[in-house]
């Protein structure tokens, strides 16, 4: 499809873009995502509908801006999150040339690389979104005018066919469609012995990196350590830092549900900070319930699983 002219053609003819590829129809949710009663009760809505002056973006893209919904695709919002770090990538999915106050007709796109292709598509939807029961049923953003993570994950549900195809899925396929990267992996049941000088030059390099915990992606039993069991993080930061009479490596992770954070050594509350200097420790630390946390490398080799690391290059 392409954007430009159905754009036009909907502002030539003063109609809001209606995209019968994806339509506003139980299909592109999924047969089986949602039991048959709620899925009669799905409401498909515009932003313009939800509020009255709605942007694609309100003061920058921010992982902070994305809160995950009903649907299981941690690990599509966790490469996401990770992608809101990187500029350089970010710039190739999200297209400028869109918003809802210049030449707005309810159209809009994004790109991803889809590597059976070896190319970047342009995904064109509509910004007509799900709501059940007066709730978004897909990611919503923390702040209530801003748009673009909705919208997006729109575009990757229509990549795959529909919302369903993103409850559940690799952090690192998402990792892969969202830069045309490459990426590795590695166990964490059976690290490399240089674990921690690998995470430090990562985040160096600006990667993007993601990591995933133990258990059945679809079920998210949250631990009383605040550890969310079959789920997918970002990976957000890695430091060396003066601790005690000593150096400690600690490694920042996020939680794509927007909240729900770690509760052990290093956490936002932990004794820990109280032995950092405090221009380091107010550099690093945002004590806010906002998913983010802080950890030691050891505690992140003994309650994740997984750790992703996508780059431009090998």
């Amino acid at each position: 499809q392409d954007f430009n002219r159905l754009r036009a053609l909907c502002l030539r003819q003063e109609l809001l873009f209606e995209d019968a590829t994806f339509p506003a129809h139980v299909s592109s949710i999924g047969p089986n995502l949602l039991p048959e009663d709620k899925l009669r009760r799905i409401q498909w809505k515009r932003p313009t509908e939800l509020q009255r002056n709605p942007y694609l973006i309100v003061d920058g893209v921010s992982r902070f801006d994305i809160m995950q919904g009903e649907i299981g695709d941690c690990w599509m919002l966790a490469a996401l999150g990770s992608l809101t770090l990187q500029k350089q990538f970010l710039e190739n999915v999200l297209p400028k040339d869109q918003g809802f106050q210049d030449n707005y007709a309810g159209i809009f796109h994004f790109r991803v690389c889809i590597l059976c292709y070896i190319d970047w598509v342009d995904v064109v939807i509509d910004d007509r979104l799900p709501f059940l029961n007066g709730r978004y049923l897909s990611v919503h953003p923390r702040t209530s005018n801003e748009f673009w993570p909705s919208l997006l994950e729109k575009a990757y549900a229509k990549l795959r066919g529909s919302y369903q195809n993103l409850h559940g899925g690799y952090l690192s396929d998402a990792l892969v469609d969202l830069t045309g990267g490459v990426q590795v992996q590695f166990s964490l049941k059976h690290p490399p012995p240089d674990l921690e000088e690998i995470l430090k030059a990562a985040d160096k390099s600006q990667c993007l990196m993601g990591c995933s915990t133990p258990g059945q992606l679809r079920r998210n039993i949250e631990l009383r350590n605040g550890i969310v069991q079959g789920h997918a993080y970002t990976v957000t930061g890695a430091v060396k830092i003066r601790y005690k009479n000593g150096w400690k490596h600690i490694i920042r992770i996020w939680n794509p549900w927007g909240h729900g954070e770690w509760k052990g050594p290093w956490s936002d509350d932990s004794p820990q900070w109280d032995h950092v200097e405090p221009q380091y420790r107010e550099a690093l630390l945002r004590n806010k319930d906002d998913g983010e946390f802080w950890m030691s490398c050891e505690s992140f080799q003994e309650h994740f699983s997984w750790l992703y690391i996508c780059n431009s290059t090998p």
